[in-house]
């Protein structure tokens, strides 16, 4: 469990709990990912390319082809080999200044976008476990990140 309480690993199966990562991109909470949903979770990070990024994770997605990800089709495309550009994903629209870290602000930031309340201390406790010291001062790597969340 991270300190802010969010549980990001099944304790029964040690597997990411997927759940979470559907909950965080169903911004409307409708129990589905639409497209409107992908653009607000990712903000314009995507660029110019946005539509067709958007429309490609849809295409990859929306085995049932009704416009919208459900759960189960999520968990379908979220195998082993996928989760990883997911997760750099993340990692990348996390670090808004693109320094290759995620710092303290970064990091509530995004929590707090994604519905996860994380006060000072919990932010900073993530962070020296990401980082692997006491500093909490600095940000942590793609790799401290993935750190954070195997908890």
């Amino acid at each position: 469990m991270c300190p802010t309480g969010s549980v990001l690993h099944s304790a029964t199966t040690g597997k990411p709990n997927l759940r979470s990562a559907f909950d965080v991109l169903d911004v409307d909470r409708d129990g589905k990912i639409s497209t409107n949903d992908l653009r607000t979770s990712y903000g314009g990070f995507l660029g110019n390319s946005e539509d067709d990024v958007i429309g490609t994770m849809m295409t990859v997605a929306d085995s049932n082809k009704d416009g919208y990800v459900e759960f189960e089709e999520f968990q379908k495309v979220l195998d082993n080999s996928r989760r990883v550009n997911v997760m750099e994903d993340v990692f990348k629209v996390m670090d808004k200044d693109g320094d290759g870290q995620v710092g303290a602000e970064d990091l509530k930031s995004y929590l707090n976008f994604a519905g996860l309340q994380a006060d000072d201390d919990d932010v900073k406790a993530m962070i020296k476990l990401g980082r692997g010291d006491n500093d909490e001062n600095g940000g942590v790597t793609y790799e401290g990140f993935l750190k954070i969340l195997s908890l």
